[in-house]
């Protein structure tokens, strides 16, 4: 997330822009760190959009649409005493992105597809 932070700044893009693409990949990032065995963020900076992916090869999500729910986590305690965990990850990313996808295949992985526009 901070990598594609400091490569929006470099172009020159709108600090709100910044804000909110640094803030859902940082919440990605996170969910990827906490639920997967690794995995991957992927930026595509195009003139009229933003498309940030995330990809990982982690046990999935069983309920994808309970996962949506604000204050819904499966984060384990270890991460909550950390205070991670909150379950608002994927709120906050939807308050940040124009349009969020989110697929998951229990037992094999999940990608989370965020679109910024720049128009």
């Amino acid at each position: 997330s901070a990598k594609i932070k400091r490569a929006l700044e470099r172009l020159g893009a709108h600090p709100r822009i910044v804000r909110r693409v640094a803030v859902a990949a940082y919440e990605a990032e996170m969910n990827l760190v906490i639920h997967s065995h690794g995995g991957e963020i992927i930026a595509e900076i195009c003139p009229e959009r933003i498309e940030v992916t995330a990809v990982d090869g982690g046990p999935g999500i069983a309920d994808v649409e309970k996962a949506l729910e604000p204050g819904y986590s499966t984060a384990p305690a270890w991460v909550r005493e950390l205070g991670f965990g909150a379950g608002m990850g994927f709120t906050n990313i939807r308050a940040c992105a124009d349009q969020m996808k989110l697929s998951s295949e229990v037992g094999v992985g999940t990608r989370l597809e965020l679109y910024f526009s720049l128009r």
